[in-house]
């Protein structure tokens, strides 16, 4: 536990942007503008999407494997080590600034030239590394890029700010994943989703005015990924963070530019829906969030980012997280440990161990 006094609340910013497409160097410059201008703003905790350093490889899901090999090569050059410069940089502004970053990023194995992992960061505000975890197991089409993590990072970090854990996208339909955040006295769960989720052949159909409705042809991410978010808030009786990245139109352009049909793949991209950046309470329902006019400087309520980049803010009381327990203490009272055993292997699995003199 740390030391010291315990907040109550916190102020959570979801960054709901795209990184400068496969370019390692200029998506962590951004991130470090973006982490300063959220803490101008009273911020104790900064997210980032999934893998926002370099980027998703939507790729994968539009074209065949053997039409790809360019974008996998220009992934495993732009990915980073968990220990290389611009994770030192994130960490250095994370401490300049005094909150905490989460931070999504493809991680470049020291063990191969091609190994990467989908890995999330969870930094200090003293710039620290509270948590490194590696995607347990890659979704669907995501096999083609990444290896499977390990346990080592089912860790939930104990912060002045509360008990903070995380899971990637896909992992957050794992309730083991989820229930080993829970045992550890979960308070405010952050959820990393990618931008859009492509999963159907078809022609671009247009959102409704609003741009919130989904093609139903495509799988809807909006749905999934909201239910997913409330189930495990009303289950650990925490808060939820669900930060999804912004696919815009240069990253459509780029990806599309590099396909054997641009102008087929642009319109697959077109028709999945953007997945949205949004908070939810203990109970599951929406936390409706607020944004800074750039102009006044002043809050205007919104309940969630989705088609538009921005950072979108709410304050979080912590208290709220044991009523709830009351009911349905998963990990306790609402629990037969009697009955059930659960075990979690936290391990840093490497290929080869070697044993010198």
């Amino acid at each position: 536990m740390t030391s010291g006094t315990i907040a109550h609340s916190l102020r959570a910013a979801i960054c709901h942007v795209s990184p400068v497409f496969l370019s390692a160097q200029q998506t962590t410059q951004k991130a470090i503008r973006l982490i300063h201008e959220a803490s101008r703003r009273s911020t104790n905790l900064v997210v980032f999407p999934e893998t926002y350093i370099p980027a998703f490889p939507i790729w994968s899901a539009l074209q065949a494997p053997h039409q790809n090999h360019d974008f996998f090569f220009r992934m495993a050059e732009e990915s980073i080590y968990a220990d290389g410069e611009e994770i030192r940089a994130i960490r250095s502004a994370a401490k300049q600034a005094g909150v905490i970053v989460n931070m999504g990023f493809s991680e470049k194995s020291r063990h191969s030239t091609a190994t990467m992992y989908n890995s999330n960061l969870l930094i200090g505000a003293n710039g620290d590394v509270l948590v490194h975890h590696r995607k347990l197991m890659p979704t669907f089409f995501e096999k083609l890029t990444w290896s499977p993590g390990d346990g080592a990072g089912l860790r939930v970090a104990q912060t002045k700010f509360g008990n903070i854990g995380t899971l990637i996208c896909g992992e957050n339909t794992n309730p083991l994943a989820r229930y080993a955040l829970m045992t550890q006295a979960e308070q405010v769960h952050i959820s990393t989703w990618p931008g859009i989720w492509p999963t159907r052949v078809q022609d671009a159909v247009p959102n409704n005015a609003e741009g919130t409705l989904p093609d139903p042809a495509n799988y809807d991410n909006i749905a999934a990924n909201r239910i997913r978010g409330a189930a495990h808030c009303f289950e650990a009786k925490c808060f939820g963070i669900l930060a999804a990245g912004l696919v815009d139109d240069a990253c459509k352009e780029a990806i599309a530019s590099g396909a054997a049909r641009p102008h087929t793949i642009k319109a697959q991209m077109d028709a999945a829906p953007q997945a949205p950046s949004m908070f939810l309470s203990p109970t599951g329902s929406l936390l409706p969030g607020f944004v800074f006019d750039e102009q006044t400087g002043k809050q205007q309520k919104k309940d969630f980012l989705q088609n538009e980049p921005g950072i979108l803010y709410a304050d979080l009381d912590l208290s709220e997280c044991v009523e709830g327990k009351q009911y349905h203490d998963v990990t306790g009272g609402y629990q037969r440990l009697d009955v059930f055993e659960f075990k979690v292997d936290r391990t840093r699995r490497d290929p080869a161990t070697f044993l010198d003199n």
